[in-house]
């Protein structure tokens, strides 16, 4: 059967299109199929998030017109000058701002329905992504704006944290190719990106595969130094049940290494691209490496279940190399080529850690 044949017959299956005994074929199909099965939940995925990115569009564009409409300059003057207007401002436009509100509570409920996280089913599925989400502080923005004009006619203004996506990537080259998950830096207006050393470098994100959750980074910074030869390879091969693996990352913001083995070949709800691992996972250690006990990475870290302790997911290592060949070359400023010595192999595992933490990078994005 073809490529085109089989994506046309998926299309007419998730839109209801078949009739019932064409259904049951295809459900038969998908059955004994695992290769079908896997494009179906691909093909899911990724209409949803069209979807999903569509009306984010939507909503910013809403929100925007409400924010032009509120000229906050002119009022935070006026109030300076004239305290007693505060009631009858908040009053004007008390409204605007609750309808931002509105808007921002509707994207969420759509955004958690598309993803699947208010079925039961999918609540069993954390990705691990240290965020503050962007939509609900973009509707927020309006009603702790006009707060802030209130709150500086009688006392002092204070300094506040933005909120920021925080997870981990690792190093695919020497010269600043980083290896994350999409959810990480997903309609992140920057991303910077912390080694061990504390140091911080500006990076732009030059190729994602959001249906695999991947994303490649490039460092664009001049204080950035090459990192000399990168001391692990990529498996090209599947890893087997009961393998050591462990990972490093930056959950909470701080380095941590969490051993564990390989449980399954398949990840949540038996997606085939994923593997699972015994390794207490935790937010902030979205986009680490997995690695064997030879030292290859054999995934990248993606999400967790919280009712089974200790369970994590691993996107494998062979959807990271897919994507790497399918960057343009025209998005490459630079020579991208992954090293094919491990220098890993034969150290202690404090040895490996050691060295490994050096192209670890904890990922911030704003």
């Amino acid at each position: 059967m073809s490529e085109n044949l089989i994506l046309e017959l998926i299309d007419r299956y998730l839109n209801g299109d078949m009739t019932a005994g064409e259904r049951a074929e295809f459900e038969t199909l998908r059955k004994n199929d695992a290769n079908v099965d896997s494009k179906v939940i691909e093909h899911k995925l990724f209409v949803g998030l069209i979807k999903q990115y569509g009306e984010r569009v939507e909503l910013e564009k809403r929100l925007d017109a409400i924010h032009s409409e509120i000229d906050v300059h002119t009022l935070k003057e006026e109030l300076l000058i004239k305290p007693n207007w505060i009631v009858n401002m908040w009053r004007h436009h008390h409204s605007k701002i609750s309808v931002a509100a509105s808007i921002a509570i509707f994207a969420i409920l759509s955004t958690l329905f598309f993803t699947g996280k208010l079925n039961n089913h999918d609540l069993s599925y954390v990705q691990l992504k240290d965020q503050i989400k962007r939509v609900e502080d973009k509707a927020n923005d309006l009603q702790n704006q006009t707060n802030t004009i209130i709150k500086e006619t009688h006392a002092k203004p204070r300094n506040t944290n933005p909120g920021k996506y925080r997870g981990t990537g690792f190093a695919l080259s020497s010269n600043g190719y980083i290896a994350t998950d999409f959810h990480v830096v997903d309609g992140a207006d920057s991303v910077y990106v912390q080694n061990a050393a504390g140091e911080s470098f500006h990076a732009k994100v030059i190729y994602t595969e959001p249906q695999y959750d991947i994303a490649v980074l490039q460092i664009n910074d001049p204080a950035f130094k090459d990192l000399g030869n990168v001391p692990y390879n990529f498996k090209k091969s599947l890893s087997d049940l009961g393998e050591d693996v462990y990972t490093f990352g930056y959950p909470s913001g701080e380095e941590n290494y969490g051993p564990g083995s390989l449980t399954a070949r398949n990840g949540h709800s038996g997606d085939t691209t994923e593997y699972q691992v015994s390794i207490p996972v935790n937010p902030g250690n979205s986009g680490g490496p997995l690695l064997d006990s030879k030292g290859n990475v054999v995934g990248i870290i993606s999400g967790r279940q919280p009712e089974m302790a200790g369970a994590g997911f691993a996107k494998k290592s062979t959807y990271l190399l897919k994507a790497i060949q399918n960057i343009p070359s025209d998005s490459l400023s630079k020579d991208l080529t992954l090293s094919t010595k491990n220098t890993l192999a034969g150290l202690s595992r404090p040895q490996q850690v050691k060295k490994l933490k050096n192209y670890v990078f904890m990922v911030k994005a704003y």
